[in-house]
């Protein structure tokens, strides 16, 4: 048997082209590795890049081999008892060697999973490939904060467009004082007196010094130029970030028995999404993670998506609980604040009244945007299955009675579903615009 491998070393310039290959190669394990590292990655460490691995097997390098079923092919065997010179062997049947194998040691040697890294440019297209992000859209993700332009002073190049005026003269006028530039003024006396003299006839030797005085002015005034390029001035401007006020994303979510792990895996990567789209708006932003079932309370993020817990479900109890924190540490003059909200719809029947309260004279009044979304099983619609329809949940039917314009609410049960309910509930932003005009 042959094998032929290919290890010509690549030529110059070609190391990105290669890369793409790869990822295009092993694209389906890359995409199941990002898929992984992102559950288990934090919310705000989502748009970084890192290592990945994959499988041994997803970078095997094609090889040909010779085919064990068909061909002629000439054996030097050792002696035998059956056979003699001139018989011919009949063929085993195709794939049916006859060879048996032995059981394998205790130990031995392997192949250790592949790494490599991925940037962040491209962790970020991977981890969106399966929300059918456009391109545009997931280049606007990608991007760094813009900057603004500001003066700097003065330089002594620059665009004619930039060119200070005031500065260049002033300069030009120091320069003249200082190296005694004639002025018109005396250029004209003298010139005056001249035409005097000529026109009299007297005093030819004050003629004769005036003359000279007058073609001494006119070098001096031919040696010092009236603007030099010492005296040209022109604006400087410096970029620098432009100024981001900050922004506080509060994550509220029901965790009672009813949500199962599919439900908290949607919430979770809509909460990635609107931390990605809030770093790329403000400089500063910070996330709390409220929890609640029949009571709430702020947790960190470990604690948020994987702690189990069990009891009723109050959703009042949460929007206290945010209320609390906005009063504690983050003022709405100082701070935008946004709220993203994921629940299966369920809520006590007694609480919907106090919920429709405090969203309306508390929780929406200091909101940016507030965004709700309902959570279903993979595959069924979100909501109550009643006479072959879908009947709303208590919840919705309690936020839908508000009718506020900050406040957005959508249904999602599939993962692909989530980035097109994202942009929907930032249409006003102008994302969803750009990625519509990019299409």
């Amino acid at each position: 048997m042959f094998t032929i491998v290919d290890r010509r070393l690549n030529p110059s310039g070609k190391s990105l082209a290669n890369r793409q290959r790869f990822l295009r190669r092993a694209k389906e394990q890359v995409m199941r590795a990002v898929r992984d590292a992102s559950a288990k990655r934090g919310i705000k460490d989502i748009d970084m890049g890192g290592d990945i691995s994959i499988s041994p097997d997803g970078i095997k390098e094609p090889t040909l081999q010779r085919s064990s079923s068909g061909g002629a092919r000439n054996y030097v065997v050792p002696g035998n008892k059956e056979f003699m010179s001139g018989d011919k062997i009949k063929r085993p049947p195709q794939g049916g060697g006859g060879g048996q194998g032995n059981e394998g040691a205790d130990d031995g040697d392997g192949q250790d999973e592949f790494r490599f890294v991925l940037s962040r440019e491209e962790f970020i297209d991977l981890f969106l490939e399966d929300l059918e992000l456009p391109d545009l859209a997931k280049r606007k993700l990608a991007v760094t904060d813009s900057l603004d332009w500001h003066r700097a002073g003065y330089s002594v190049s620059g665009s004619p467009t930039n060119l200070n005026l005031v500065r260049t003269m002033r300069n030009s006028l120091a320069r003249r004082i200082a190296l005694n530039r004639p002025t018109g003024d005396e250029i004209k006396a003298l010139r005056v007196e001249i035409d005097d003299l000529e026109r009299t006839g007297r005093d030819r030797v004050r003629l004769e010094e005036a003359r000279e005085e007058l073609a001494l002015l006119l070098r001096r005034t031919q040696r010092i130029p009236y603007i030099d390029p010492v005296d040209v001035r022109y604006n400087r401007f410096d970029a620098t970030p432009r100024p981001a006020a900050q922004a506080v994303m509060f994550c509220l979510m029901d965790v009672s028995g009813s949500m199962t792990e599919h439900m908290k895996d949607l919430a979770k990567r809509f909460y990635m999404l609107l931390y990605l789209f809030l770093t790329r708006r403000y400089k500063h932003v910070e996330v709390v993670f409220i929890r609640h079932t029949h009571k709430a309370q702020e947790v960190d993020e470990e604690t948020f998506f994987y702690s189990p817990e069990t009891g009723g479900t109050v959703v009042s109890t949460a929007l206290e609980e945010m209320q609390r924190v906005v009063e504690a540490r983050f003022p709405p003059s100082e701070w935008n604040i946004y709220a993203a909200q994921a629940s299966d719809g369920d809520n006590a029947l007694s609480d919907n009244g106090k919920t429709a309260q405090l969203m309306k004279e508390i929780i929406l009044p200091i909101c940016q945007y507030y965004a709700y979304i309902e959570v279903g099983q993979d595959g069924m619609s979100p909501g109550l299955a009643y006479g072959g329809g879908v009947r709303e949940t208590d919840l919705w039917r309690t936020y839908k009675s508000i009718a506020e314009p900050v406040l957005a609410m959508r249904r999602v049960t599939q993962r692909r579903e989530i980035y097109p309910v994202f942009r929907e509930l930032f249409a006003k932003d102008g994302v969803a615009q750009q990625a519509e005009a990019g299409a």
